[in-house]
């Protein structure tokens, strides 16, 4: 990128065009613009551009046929979208084919600079990131996280470029791979990192409790509210807010989770005065969030706004050759705080876990580490100190057989039941664990002739 950034920007309107103009020569970029698509595709062709940003609404050649053509000649190129506010599903549909961002019509000059400088930390970022895998001959190394596996060095390679941008992550992954560790690894390394670091697991509020979790309450606004409360927003205030299963949070909440991202601003729960906010979000969830967008649970704005830069971690079973290192650490973790003189793992006990499936990953790992240094009364871990749990039914069906005597038909009405009893009776949980969506196992249920049980929480 040269010193500085050059922008090309396509809007038909002579006076918004010479104000965007203005602005982003004030703030330090070189800025080219023109006032239709067929003129920037002559200007793209001959020189070599940082960035655009261009109108959708354009005379002759639209902005999406722009988009189009742009993408396919240089598709890395970020391309942030102008436009007005009744026509975000445009906008959103042009994220589709590739544009990197939008800003809603009226903007203020400062929010456009703002997405601006946002994209191209960004791309600066996936442009670095291109080789990642050939440039991992530096080792990541960071607290509490043990990951000498090529896999999961990728992850920190990730984290080292993300961290120190104000760019929103959205963290993938089962339950139990980490996600937590590298949050926190991301804020402690960001220049937030002396700012507050607010985690929130959405999976474990209750829906109606979970607005007022996040966006804080007036006194009155229900019953029960005796008083105000901020928050965990502005509680994350100049700092990092971690929301753990995003999947789950329902959509009317998803609208004000978009507001926050685009303008940076809410109201608590029965308020009216309208609270400013500098919060950067690192979002994960264990679900397929593309998925939910067709199942229309999660919005598309919002799923494009969180997706910035993804981090996908690796389940411990396609990186066991971390597991030495990670068994070894909780060991020693557990050995003292126990006061125990245990000082290693013997080949034996090490295969055993070596050869298990971990469908509960790192933490199902750190719980049998420690639940054996508990036990043991011995200096080192053997096989009878490590309680491994029997396969699930869900870890069954990855195998090619079902068990003798039993129909692909009675496998899943067992492990329909058997998800529920391991939830106890909450289908949220269930649903996740079988990989279904809520309404997916009401079905299922009502199929097998079992109750519908009132949800648990």
């Amino acid at each position: 990128m040269s010193e500085k950034p050059s922008i090309l920007v396509v809007e038909d309107e002579a006076k918004m065009r010479r104000l965007i103009e203005l602005e982003l020569a004030d703030q330090g970029f070189r800025a080219q613009t023109v006032a239709d698509a067929e003129t920037a595709l002559k200007l793209v062709n001959a020189n070599q551009f940082d960035l655009i940003v261009t109108d959708l609404k354009l005379p002759g050649m639209s902005g999406i046929e722009f988009l189009q053509t742009v993408k396919r000649a240089n598709a890395a190129i970020p391309i942030i979208i102008m436009t007005a506010f009744g026509t975000v599903e445009s906008a959103v549909e042009a994220m589709k084919i590739g544009a990197s961002d939008y800003v809603l019509k009226p903007f203020s000059l400062a929010e456009l600079v703002l997405v601006i400088r946002k994209e191209l930390a960004s791309h600066q970022l996936r442009e670095e990131n291109r080789n990642l895998r050939e440039a991992l001959g530096q080792r990541y190394k960071y607290d509490n996280i043990v990951a000498q596996s090529a896999k999961m060095q990728a992850v920190l390679a990730l984290v080292e470029r993300v961290a120190p941008t104000n760019s929103t992550v959205l963290l993938g992954g089962e339950s139990g791979v980490g996600k937590d560790l590298i949050a926190r690894a991301i804020h402690q390394h960001s220049n937030r990192a002396s700012g507050p670091f607010v985690k929130i697991n959405s999976s474990a509020i209750p829906e109606t409790l979970l607005e007022s979790e996040l966006f804080g309450y007036e006194k009155g606004a229900f019953s029960g509210a005796t008083g105000s409360k901020p928050g965990k927003f502005e509680l994350a205030d100049k700092g990092t807010l971690f929301l753990d299963e995003i999947g789950d949070v329902p959509p009317a909440i998803q609208v004000k989770l978009l507001r926050v991202l685009q303008e940076r601003e809410f109201e608590r729960l029965g308020g009216t005065k309208t609270l400013k906010v500098d919060v950067r979000l690192i979002a994960a969830t264990n679900r397929d969030l593309r998925a939910a967008l067709e199942e229309g649970t999660f919005r598309e704005d919002l799923y494009y706004r969180l997706n910035v830069v993804a981090i996908d971690i690796p389940p411990l079973r396609d990186h066991k050759e971390d597991i030495p290192a990670l068994a070894n650490f909780f060991l020693e973790k557990f050995a003292g705080e126990s006061g125990k003189p245990i000082r290693g793992i013997t080949p034996a006990a090490m295969k055993l876990l070596l050869d298990f499936h971990w469908p509960g990953n790192v933490r199902e790992l750190e719980n049998i580490i420690e639940r054996g240094v508990t036990l043991s009364a011995g200096s080192t871990l053997d096989v009878e100190d490590i309680h491994l749990d029997p396969p699930s039914p869900r870890a069954v069906a990855g195998s090619a057989a079902l068990p003798a005597g039993m129909t692909l038909d009675q496998w899943e009405d067992d492990a329909i039941r058997e998800a529920l009893k391991q939830a106890n009776g909450n289908k949220s949980q269930a649903a996740r664990a079988l990989g279904l969506s809520r309404n997916a196992l009401r079905y299922r249920l009502s199929k097998i002739g079992v109750p519908d049980p009132p949800e648990k929480e």
